[in-house]
């Protein structure tokens, strides 16, 4: 998924295990590049899972997390903007918080993640 304001721009899909970074687009959104193609938008699937690094110190404070932490891609429900990340304490944030620079590493592609029931109606994400 790539917000509605990147829909003018060049995009593609992401890829496992390639790195991205926190990218401003000249309509003023931030949004995922890879590093030496700023131009072009990298599109990820909801429940992408992601290792980002070099969090912002402002958010690592207000969200309690690390410079380096593992997140999944979320779409948001609320806000002008729907991208964002959830991370394992459950802390939900915009791209739009993130100032340029920060790196997202796919760790996994939605597609290459299985459910299965663990019971009770409760399911658990593997790795395939």
């Amino acid at each position: 998924m790539c917000d509605y304001s990147l829909e003018v721009y060049g995009s593609r899909p992401a890829r496992e295990g390639e790195r991205y970074v926190t990218t401003r687009f000249p309509s003023g959104t931030i949004g995922l590049a890879v590093p030496d193609r700023p131009g072009t938008a990298i599109c990820l699937a909801c429940d992408t899972q992601l290792v980002i690094d070099g969090i912002p110190d402002d958010l690592r404070r207000s969200h309690g997390l690390r410079a380096e932490e593992q997140a999944v891609f979320v779409r948001l429900d609320t806000g002008i903007y729907r991208d964002g990340v959830r991370f394992a304490n459950d802390a939900e944030v915009s791209l739009q918080r993130f100032q340029p620079g920060v790196g997202m590493t796919v760790r996994q592609l939605v597609e290459n993640i299985r459910t299965v029931e663990i019971g009770q109606g409760a399911s658990h994400y593997l790795g395939v």
